[in-house]
């Protein structure tokens, strides 16, 4: 099928943000053109999940063909942290009335079969398609150029959404405002067992194991295929210094394993593929939107991957951008408007994850941190509703389900925002306001997200 000339919205990059927000502008009635430079199935890290996604998939009609497919189910995490060990059960949360869980992906099969998806709810789909620009017309985004194997060509639009991830058509490469955050300027490295051993009794089934060392940290991911994904995450600076007493790459990696709690794990089990690696891993796009054009998931934001927050963010904006374009092609908003609403919730998200992240990486410095308290709150010496369960609910996703909840039923009471536990999360952060309560911007702007009857943006009346 050729590209069209013309379309409602164009999205660039097919992963999980770009499909998620291709099929609900479909869904909603809108024509959509996505756009994808690699052809699918293709190999791309970041296989974990938070219980917050098969919401998001029942939204999309999807959440059945991921159950049906057979991924490793995830019912929590494990931690060996610091002087501790803990774990997080996902039972203990319900999302929508479902009890929480969520799935061990491979992203190649993922990310494939919600591209598929979206071609059967009415997206126009094409792989091994750049775009090589976007083209504005008095400061408004207006139409692409794109590049395929035999031929190129132009496409306007009412709105593109950018999803390309770290290639950044918009926010990286035409209008340079990506910002790297120094703190988390890491690396990842990591690779593919078999043959490995369990957690320890009492673990969540399909539990990510999450594992402290002195310069960095571990995870380790199971999947459907019998294989763990293991990955180091260390700063660049001390990754260069370790990279001076070793000969390679894959030998800092092995050493970091066989000095960790993860070496019992990996007694016996073998490496079944190359060591493969990725670094300045947190980013954020000074802005996420204009006039005709979004950023949505990696082409905004990228989050360290300790919290596997990534296809959350991907999911929660591709529903914000949606939404938002969708108001905006029934004329039910202002833009200026429905563009100060996206940028504000989306920020707002992505924020908290930034600051709690902070947190569990400043918990490991001793017994008198965060993570100490809260293995103290699981052992039920002090009220489980209070320092932990708030840790689950924003890990989870869930604070930012009831978040949407909120903003869904019209609510506007800043007090009513990610505040299910207020009071224990405000002893985890100074500066309380920030982190957790609706934005001022949201409570003025008197918008309110809705997914019912269809998604959208609406003012109260």
């Amino acid at each position: 099928m050729s590209i069209p000339q013309s379309t409602d919205v164009l999205v660039i990059g097919g992963g999980p943000a770009g499909s998620s927000t291709a099929t609900l502008l479909a869904r909603a009635g809108l024509s959509v053109t996505l756009l994808e430079r690699e052809s699918f199935p293709r190999y791309h890290i970041g296989e974990s999940l938070l219980p917050s996604c098969p919401e998001f998939l029942e939204l999309l009609g999807a959440r059945g063909k991921v159950e049906d497919f057979g991924f490793q189910r995830k019912y929590g995490g494990f931690f060996d942290w610091g002087d501790e060990e803990w774990q997080v059960h996902f039972r203990d949360i319900t999302t929508f009335g479902h009890a929480g869980y969520s799935w061990q992906v491979s992203r190649a099969e993922f990310d494939l079969l919600m591209l598929e998806h979206s071609r059967s709810q009415g997206v126009d789909v094409h792989e091994g398609v750049s775009v090589e620009s976007v083209a504005f017309e008095d400061g408004r985004a207006v139409a692409a150029r794109w590049v395929g194997p035999e031929r190129s060509g132009r496409i306007a639009f009412r709105h593109v959404v950018d999803a390309s991830g770290r290639h950044g058509v918009l926010g990286r490469r035409h209008f340079r405002m990506r910002r790297y955050h120094e703190v988390f300027k890491n690396i990842g490295v990591w690779g593919y067992w078999k043959d490995y051993g369990p957690l320890p009794d009492g673990s969540p089934e399909g539990a990510t194991s999450n594992v402290s060392l002195p310069y960095g940290w571990l995870w380790g991911i199971p999947l459907r295929n019998g294989t763990l994904s293991v990955g180091l995450v260390t700063s660049t600076q001390d990754f260069q210094r370790l990279l001076a007493g070793h000969r390679s790459m894959e030998e800092v990696y092995l050493a970091a394993l066989r000095e960790s709690a993860m070496a019992g794990r990996l007694e016996g089990a073998a490496l079944v593929s190359e060591v493969r690696a990725e670094s300045d891993y947190s980013y954020v796009a000074d802005r996420f939107c204009g006039p005709g054009w979004f950023l949505a998931g990696d082409a905004a934001c990228f989050l360290d991957p300790l919290l596997s927050t990534g296809v959350h963010l991907a999911m929660f904006s591709a529903l914000l951008a949606a939404s938002t374009i969708a108001s905006l092609s029934r004329g039910e908003v202002p833009e200026e408007d429905a563009s100060a609403f996206y940028q504000a919730a989306y920020r707002h998200v992505y924020e908290r994850f930034l600051v709690l992240v902070s947190v569990v990486y400043e918990s490991s410095l001793g017994r008198d941190t965060y993570f100490f308290q809260a293995q103290r709150l699981t052992a039920g010496e002090v009220d489980r509703l209070d320092l932990h369960q708030s840790f689950v609910s924003i890990v989870s996703g869930v604070e930012d389900l009831d978040d949407i909840r909120t903003l869904a039923f019209g609510g506007t009471d800043p007090m009513k925002f990610g505040t299910r536990h207020r009071h224990a999360v405000s002893s985890m952060v100074h500066n309380w306001d920030g982190f957790i309560q609706m934005p001022r911007s949201l409570v003025d702007s008197g918008l309110s997200l809705r997914t019912e009857p269809g998604i959208g943006i609406a003012r109260e009346p």
